[in-house]
């Protein structure tokens, strides 16, 4: 059978997502945890990639399984995997179901505050300046009219191809002192979503127009960008996938 876990997790610890040598990583941790249940070594394929230090409120990951889920299988799992870790729900998916390929949208949301907190600092971005978040905006919106990112990938990266297809891109006020930046897309690349923030808050402070955004967008040139924020305010925060995968909740 092919089941397909919905997780959450606090990435502070962690290398990010995917298992790399000499590295603590949520996949590694993931493994561990099934090993310990079933004995036998389970291979998960998650829905993405996150980079070292990113969150993830909603990720999913599937596995291959010869023999019957344990009694109690979430419950298990969540004795034996770290705090920081929880896995929410699990799902009898298609034979052929794949968790990254399958889905058909992504969304990130990234947090900045502006009020010094001691119980917010470790989650959102710090800053003592509020920005021109309609100016922001504005670029922001510019986001949907392209489909090729390069300017915004992390230099070296190995991607297949540098078009992604934005949906959503918007700052929201969710409090007096905190913003959150949501972006939705069929995929993204890598450090895309800290590198397109960072570039906003040059416009948001007036270290560049709207024009020169659109340009940077079109130059292909990640040098042309600005500095990728902090990755403890970025958190994954929504797959979709097609309902009609989801065959039986377990």
């Amino acid at each position: 059978m092919r089941y397909l876990l919905h997780l959450s997790y606090d990435g502070t610890a962690y290398h990010g997502w995917q298992i790399q040598p000499n590295a603590n990583t949520v996949q590694g941790a993931i493994q561990d945890a099934l090993f310990e249940i079933f004995n036998i070594r389970v291979d998960t394929m998650g829905c993405g990639r996150t980079d070292t230090g990113v969150h993830a409120s909603s990720y999913y990951a599937h596995f291959d399984l010869d023999t019957p889920l344990v009694p109690n299988f979430i419950k298990r799992a969540n004795i034996i995997l770290p705090l920081d870790i929880r896995l929410n729900s699990i799902y009898e998916v298609p034979s052929d179901f794949n968790a990254r390929f399958a889905a058909k949208s992504r969304s990130y949301e990234y947090r900045l505050y502006f009020a010094p907190d001691p119980f917010r600092y470790k989650y959102a971005l710090m800053l003592f300046n509020k920005p021109d978040f309609d100016a922001m905006n504005e670029a922001a919106q510019s986001l949907l009219s392209f489909t090729e990112f390069s300017s915004f990938s992390k230099t070296g990266a190995d991607n297949k191809t540098d078009y992604c297809k934005i949906t959503e891109a918007v700052w929201r006020q969710h409090s007096n002192e905190e913003w959150k930046f949501h972006i939705t897309s069929d995929r993204f690349l890598r450090g895309m979503v800290r590198t397109i923030v960072g570039t906003l808050l040059l416009l948001g402070n007036q270290k560049i127009t709207l024009n020169d955004f659109i340009q940077i967008i079109e130059s292909k040139n990640r040098s042309n960008a600005g500095e990728s924020v902090a990755a403890h305010a970025l958190f994954l925060c929504d797959i979709q996938y097609d309902e009609t995968v989801f065959l039986k909740q377990q």
